[in-house]
């Protein structure tokens, strides 16, 4: 009994070796990064870029695959239902593990339980962008005019639900005016509308207008943080443009499916922070984006999305909005 016992006992250990062993060579195949949104926005963007960067450093391909639908929840089931061995991660947001939560009655997936929260990658502001003609330079100015035309004013946000499309609501209720949301699928769809004068404004994150804003295609007219960007200076805060108190920040992190192993989680969150500490190029690429990144431990990650479906559930309960 005694030698049939030390023999399973070996064998546990060989088990746990191996796989250890096993972890210690991920990837050793290519790896699918989920974006839950259409190409062209700020959540693509940002997962191409640290995207390639890990296929350098790793070794193997890390490949982007699009997968838009419902407000970036079709994509984040997906992620969720995936086998939880790191061969399949997204690039969550503020939208998909945040805001979501609050505003729809049926989300496809639980934000907190299906997720091994892995690294924030970058945080920004959204801005609240006019197309080039449109009567109003400031916020100041747009609220005047929308006081004159409650009803008559359109603005577009990149999904239902999502911290653009929230963004406007929070103006919505803070100023109290009366605009009309447009939803679009994703940033691309969004900005080209704006640009073309389908719609006068948009919400947007940052990074996404941030090229549309530098050329004169867009004008900001007012950044969603309490504080102006370090990068865009010059575009005032809501805050400061008669909204006291408003506030929103967009957020962009790695996520792998609940039950991903530690070391995975652990080996992929110290892969893309060396990345970005390191690499002079993708931060000059995020500064000009108008993105930050802040180093950050998984465990930080999960309090953020936690604090963050709180807080839009309040939001959403204190505005008194119908959930979707």
């Amino acid at each position: 009994m005694k030698k049939r016992m030390t023999l399973s006992l070996m064998g546990a250990g060989l088990l746990i070796a191996f796989a250890g062993a096993a972890h210690a060579a991920y990837p050793d195949r290519a790896v699918t990064v989920v974006v839950p949104y259409p190409p062209g926005g700020t959540t693509d963007i940002l997962a191409r870029i640290v995207s390639a960067k890990l296929t350098g450093k790793l070794g193997q391909t890390f490949v982007v695959e699009n997968k838009p639908g419902a407000s970036g929840m079709i994509g984040t089931q997906a992620v969720a239902r995936a086998k939880p061995d790191g061969y399949t991660i997204m690039m969550g947001t503020i939208g998909t593990h945040g805001t979501n939560a609050a505003v729809y009655k049926n989300v496809l997936y639980d934000t907190v339980k299906d997720f091994n929260p892995v690294v924030i990658i970058a945080s920004t502001p959204n801005v609240m962008v006019a197309n080039k003609n449109a009567p109003y330079n400031t916020v100041a100015e747009f609220l005047e005019y929308a006081r004159k035309h409650p009803g008559e004013v359109n603005f577009g946000s990149t999904s239902m639900g999502g911290s653009p499309h929230m963004s406007g609501e929070l103006l919505k209720a803070q100023a109290g005016i009366d605009i009309v949301h447009v939803p679009f699928q994703g940033g691309g769809p969004m900005l080209n509308a704006v640009i073309g004068g389908q719609i006068p404004v948009a919400f947007d994150n940052l990074p996404s207008s941030a090229g549309h804003i530098q050329s004169g295609n867009l004008k900001a007219l007012g950044v969603t943080t309490p504080q102006r960007w370090p990068s865009f200076k010059d575009v005032p805060t809501i805050a400061e443009s008669g909204v006291p108190g408003y506030e929103v920040q967009a957020w962009f992190g790695i996520l792998a499916p609940a039950g991903t192993p530690t070391d995975i989680v652990n080996k992929l969150n110290k892969s893309i922070s060396d990345i970005i500490t390191d690499d002079a190029d993708i931060q000059k690429q995020l500064a000009t984006m108008g993105a930050m990144h802040t180093p950050n431990t998984p465990e930080q990650f999960s309090k953020l999305i936690t604090d963050e479906v709180q807080k839009w559930t309040e939001v959403v309960e204190k505005n008194n909005m119908e959930k979707l």
